[in-house]
């Protein structure tokens, strides 16, 4: 995919986060490599459809994604403001893991990161759970050489997944919270990732306005340097 220019995208089955859509994250990654830009900013505005091409104009620093006449996603140059964490090393965040409630009961259980049903080499397994002491959720991202590559690294729109989840996961920790799906996310990828890396996504929730759920997430390196982060905006799903 070359940034910056018209195109098309498809969105396949396999990077999908609820059964019949695209990963959120995903799709926001998809659509950002058309902006030459350190942060940008991706407004979901429907579920991402699979398995069809869907058109992407991009032109001034913005681009949009459609299908058909319907506006999937819009993007940005954007702005990330967001105070991250001290990183918990891989064996607390593989405790946290082994901990997480959605191992048994996952609203999104084919979710390529995160779902429980797609471990085992399909999917990134990716299932954070409540870290003791801190108001957040971590689980390991252990790299292996199934994902896409480009030049030998994780492709950049996979980071933007393995940033999507562990928001949406934490917003769980706001009282009295119901399912949510992804709004909008600004990400910002401090440095490649390369199959062998073991690596740690946390996330953490930040505020709560009605509906809205906005929280931060990462990606740490072994050795507790940030890889990635962001900060999305999560939409409680009306019963």
């Amino acid at each position: 995919m070359v940034s910056g220019v018209d195109g098309e995208v498809t969105i396949e089955r396999r990077f999908r986060g609820p059964a019949e859509s695209g990963n959120g994250g995903y799709a926001c990654g998809v659509l950002a490599r058309f902006l030459d830009a350190e942060a940008v900013e991706v407004t979901l505005r429907q579920p991402p459809p699979l398995d069809r091409a869907l058109a992407v104009e991009a032109s001034d620093g913005r681009a949009t994604m459609h299908d058909g006449d319907a506006l999937i996603a819009e993007a940005a140059h954007g702005e990330l403001e967001l105070e991250l964490p001290s990183p918990v090393g891989v064996e607390e965040a593989t405790a946290a893991w082994r901990g997480s409630p959605l191992r048994d009961d996952h609203p999104f259980p084919e979710c390529f990161v995160c779902g429980p049903a797609r471990c085992g080499g399909d999917g990134f397994c990716v299932t954070c759970g409540p870290l003791d002491g801190i108001d957040a959720v971590a689980a390991p991202w252990r790299v292996d050489d199934s994902p896409p590559l480009e030049g030998g690294s994780v492709a950049p729109e996979l980071i933007w997944s393995v940033l999507d989840c562990p928001g949406g996961i934490a917003t769980m920790l706001i009282p009295d919270v119901g399912v949510a799906v992804l709004g909008r996310m600004v990400a910002h990828i401090d440095r490649p990732i390369v199959p062998g890396a073991a690596c740690v996504a946390m996330g953490w929730p930040i505020e709560r306005d009605g509906r809205k759920l906005h929280a931060g997430s990462a990606i740490f390196s072994e050795d507790g340097e940030p890889v990635a982060r962001a900060r999305a905006t999560w939409i409680e799903l009306r019963d």
